[in-house]
């Protein structure tokens, strides 16, 4: 039998911490005199007081040691548990949401999804707006720790081709979570207060620049403005684009960087590729976009730039209705969306990595038959990967392909058309933010969607947030039974 005092633990000390948060946007609920603030105490209290007690009550657990299936239950209990209490404010204040819909918004900013289903957001009480920049940029710092940490021990969708060499055992988990995170908070909490001061410096107005640099950093793409990143224009697109870029990174390389070695991120093929593929999409974009603005290669540049940075690393920022692009671009909207960043990042999706492993593992294919005698083994970063890591990368694939299908038939069903079924799936299942179409493209939210339809995209942020895996494995009977 699972013990779970060890998994209730971590997660009611979690859960305690996220109750703790809330007394930010309480304080400056209060110094808004707009009486908001008695939403968040309540909050507060119930958060506190429920993760406290869950912590006490699993105290005596073993924490430094978890099993296999410990670990699994863990990872999805902390992201589907957060969200719940995160959706506290939403349902106790102004926004009048239904428990679905405050959910919903919970949900895809723990995820650092980003797709909303709130309107009426300049007016919103600035407590609410920047409890959504927090749940972004706590969700964004968590999926570093869990991308480094746990899933290349869970030997999850590739991920296990990053295992570190100084922790190999799953019994000293929690204490290189602790020692990762600690290492990776400094460089988190820096690269945020360094977008901010960029912002202020462009001129954004302080809270606006606050909760655009929490959203930023965790590439979640939550705005304090209906218009989202379109209320801001010139200086402010590029300096986003490059907070976006640096988020999008491994995180890793930045831990390095800091100890001295000042060419680990040139080095690492995954920056490598990431930055040759934007590149090659903005100069693509860039193009096609001179035929819509003639004459005005400066805006187009930059409207390339900053949406396709936003698509491709999953912050979901809009700063034009790019559906009026033409056919051409919104399908490539849709294709750069399943690209993603780089594991080991704030980043979603299906990551860069994972092509690369697959247009290694084709190379040596087509090698193969023209050389039938010939020895060839696909390679990363100049090292033979073996078959375990090509068959996890290869599964990844197919599992995210089938359940995309399996989300686009089932929203469907719902009565949502083909193009907000797929896009939607899609934009959910790769945490983007956005969708196509006019109900839930970068012009519109996800509010008209009915309920059936946002608790499948609910799950679908759940399972893609967390690397499919990782929640399909509990699914299993050889799971419970260890």
């Amino acid at each position: 039998m699972i013990d779970i005092r060890p998994i209730g633990y971590v997660i009611g000390l979690l859960v305690a911490v996220l109750g703790l948060t809330m007394l930010v946007p309480l304080a400056v609920d209060i110094l808004d005199n707009r009486g908001h603030w008695n939403v968040f105490a309540e909050s507060a209290v119930i958060t506190l007081g429920a993760g406290g007690l869950t912590a006490l009550a699993c105290h005596n657990g073993n924490r430094e040691g978890l099993t296999l299936q410990q670990t699994f239950l863990l990872t999805t209990g902390v992201w589907t548990t957060l969200p719940i209490f995160g959706a506290l404010p939403f349902l106790l204040g102004e926004t009048d949401a239904s428990f679905v819909d405050a959910f919903f918004e919970a949900m895809s900013g723990v995820t650092t999804t980003g797709s909303t289903v709130f309107t009426g957001l300049d007016d919103m009480p600035r407590g609410l707006l920047l409890w959504r920049g927090i749940l972004q940029w706590l969700g964004g710092i968590g999926i570093i720790v869990v991308a480094m940490v746990f899933l290349p021990e869970l030997r999850v969708g590739g991920m296990q081709v990053f295992r570190s060499e100084a922790f190999e055992t799953m019994g000293k988990i929690l204490p290189r979570a602790r020692a990762i995170a600690a290492q990776i908070a400094v460089i988190y909490v820096g690269l945020t207060i360094a977008c901010l001061l960029t912002y202020l410096m462009l001129g954004m107005a302080p809270f606006d620049a606050a909760v655009h640099a929490l959203t930023t950093t965790s590439t979640g793409g939550f705005s304090t403005r209906d218009a989202s990143f379109g209320a801001f224009s010139g200086g402010m697109e590029y300096a986003a684009s490059v907070f976006m870029i640096l988020a999008a990174l491994p995180f890793v390389r930045y831990v390095q960087l800091l100890n001295g070695n000042t060419v680990a991120v040139w080095r690492d093929v995954q920056v490598r590729g990431f930055l040759m593929t934007i590149g090659t999409l903005v100069a693509i974009s860039t193009i096609a976009l001179l035929h819509i603005f003639p004459h005005h290669w400066e805006q187009a540049l930059r409207e390339s730039l900053f949406n396709i940075v936003s698509i491709i690393s999953g912050t979901g920022f809009a700063s034009v209705d790019y559906m009026t692009w033409g056919p051409f671009l919104i399908t490539l909207f849709f294709f750069i969306g399943l690209i993603g960043g780089c594991a080991g990042s704030t980043a979603c999706s299906v990551k860069i990595f994972r092509y690369q492993i697959l247009f290694a593992s084709i190379r040596v294919q087509i090698k193969r038959i023209h050389s039938p005698h010939g020895v060839f083994s696909p390679r990363y970063e100049g090292r033979p990967l073996s078959e375990e890591v090509l068959g996890s990368v290869m599964s990844f694939f197919v599992f995210f392909t089938v359940t995309l299908g399996v989300f686009s038939v089932a929203l469907a069903m719902t009565g949502l058309d083909f193009v907000t079924a797929l896009s939607g799936a899609a934009t959910a299942l790769a945490n983007i933010g956005p969708g196509l179409g006019d109900t839930i493209g970068p012009a519109g939210n996800f509010a008209p969607l009915n309920d059936t339809a946002k608790w499948l995209l609910c799950a679908a942020m759940l399972i893609g947030r967390l690397e499919l895996m990782v929640v399909y494995a509990m699914l299993t009977v050889q799971f419970w039974r260890g």
